[in-house]
């Protein structure tokens, strides 16, 4: 049976902040945020916008009346939970009106979290081929202002609806996996910025991939030509590039700058983005999709998904026959049409939305969006539909 990727949407704010006047409000080269990071522009979320609204926000234009029959498990994969108790997926599937007869849930490790929501996805449908999952991957990546960290921020949603011979891309073979408890990445309890040991984690993304793109690639007898492209989860693009660089070591000229192209159209959306922890392989995806005519029904494509702390997986997608036809193709429109705010601005966005307070009524007149965090009342989320 075949099972993958029916539809695939991305949401993030009306709001980005500059690089280069990040850069120059830090005294910092603007080229080393923009070439050396490899990142142009930086979402910026607002008090009125979470996981939950931007969770909502992606995946409503691409829900229909048959998705809410046929939906019976929504699963978020995040490290920016709002509760340490109740998941973001029960809210969804509220503020959605999908079907009370559902799996509401919530799975983390740190960017991984979307990946392993889509295999469990996978075994769902595989126990039940007429059902569908929702999955979204949403996060807000904070390392603070003024920080080393400060240049790979960013925030927004992907929300993917998973079913049985699916019309954008198919799950090929089986993945190839790895997991080591280090402290490359992580955030303790309390705190609402993530710490981080950032030369560490670099280098352990790096490991991870030759390990399990190289086992891949001997447990199904394949080689790098058998790929149309290669995905990377993308917490700043630069990031990516490097991994890519380990794939195309010693490989014919012709095929490396093959790879290098479709590489940079994939990296399209990330870069005017920032990171999306969970969602940022699945923003690529979309990037690639979206951007590049060359790739057809029938090609292969090769995605990393890498969790600090940490998990490493590589696993492969078959695109459908016109996957083309069932895109929604509103995220260049999505992004063009944001508000550029200044540093100063971007700051005190940034401050205001760090840490919540109760009993507070938040200002939605600005939040263009469907879905809205409107406050806090008795330690209570209120979420409005516009």
């Amino acid at each position: 049976m075949n099972i993958g990727i029916e539809k695939i949407n991305f949401f993030t704010s009306d709001m980005y902040v500059d690089m280069s006047d990040l850069a120059n409000a830090r005294k910092e080269d603007p080229n080393k945020y923009l070439i050396g990071i490899g990142q142009s522009k930086m979402a910026v979320i607002p008090a009125t916008q979470d996981i939950v609204t931007m969770g909502c926000n992606a995946a409503y234009p691409i829900i229909d009346d048959l998705d809410r029959q046929k939906i019976d498990m929504v699963v978020v994969g995040t490290e920016s939970g709002i509760d340490n108790s109740k998941s973001a997926s029960a809210y969804i599937a509220d503020l959605l009106d999908l079907n009370e007869n559902i799996r509401t849930f919530e799975v983390k490790q740190a960017c991984y979290g979307a990946t392993a929501a889509l295999q469990i996805a996978r075994g769902h449908i595989a126990l039940n081929p007429e059902s569908r999952v929702l999955v979204i991957g949403a996060d807000i990546a904070r390392y603070g202002i003024n920080t080393p960290g400060e240049v790979t921020q960013g925030g927004g949603a992907i929300a993917m609806v998973i079913s049985k011979d699916a019309k954008i891309a198919n799950f090929k073979d089986n993945s190839t996996y790895l997991s080591k408890n280090i402290m490359d990445f992580w955030r303790p309890l309390g705190h609402s910025e993530a710490l981080v040991d950032g030369k560490y984690s670099s280098g352990v993304y790096l490991e991870f991939f030759n390990d399990v793109y190289q086992r891949y690639l001997d447990t199904y007898n394949l080689s790098l030509s058998d790929f149309k492209a290669l995905l990377f989860h993308l917490p700043y693009t630069k990031m990516g590039l490097k991994a890519l660089r380990e794939a195309l070591k010693d490989k014919d000229a012709d095929l490396v700058d093959k790879f290098n192209e479709r590489f940079q159209k994939s990296t399209t959306y990330n870069r005017q983005v920032g990171n999306l922890y969970t969602g940022s392989l699945y923003l690529s995806l979309l990037s690639l999709l979206e951007s590049d005519a060359d790739i057809q029904g029938g090609d292969r494509l090769g995605l990393f998904s890498y969790g600090s702390g940490a998990q490493g997986e590589f696993y492969s997608l078959q695109l459908a026959k016109n996957y083309k036809q069932h895109l929604n193709m509103k995220t260049r429109e999505l992004l063009n049409n944001r508000r550029k705010v200044t540093v100063s601005e971007y700051e005190k966005i940034y401050k205001e939305s760090l840490n919540y307070q109760n009993n507070t009524e938040l200002d939605i007149s600005r939040d263009k969006a469907k879905f809205v965090l409107a406050g806090i009342k008795d330690n209570k989320r209120k979420y409005l539909t516009k």
